[in-house]
């Protein structure tokens, strides 16, 4: 479990910092990593519960962590601007 979270962390902090780099976001580096680590824990914790619960996922790990990174980046900034 802790190796997957270290991983998906991982995974979560390089979405940030490349969309940042290529200009699909303008938060800033520390500001949109945080961001997708939020999402990924928040999505990775969820479909850990409901795996355990119910027994099924929905993706793998590693793509969880990339839409749950992409989405949370997509959702948080655009819901604060005007």
């Amino acid at each position: 479990m802790y190796m997957t979270l270290l991983g998906t962390v991982m995974i979560a902090a390089i979405v940030g910092a490349v969309s940042e780099k290529s200009g699909f976001t303008r938060n800033g580096y520390l500001q949109s990593i945080i961001i997708c680590i939020g999402g990924a824990f928040l999505l990775y914790f969820a479909q850990f519960m409901l795996g355990r619960m119910f027994g099924f996922r929905l993706w793998s790990l590693g793509t969880n962590a990339v839409l749950a990174s992409v989405g949370a980046l997509i959702i948080v900034p655009t819901h604060w601007r005007k």
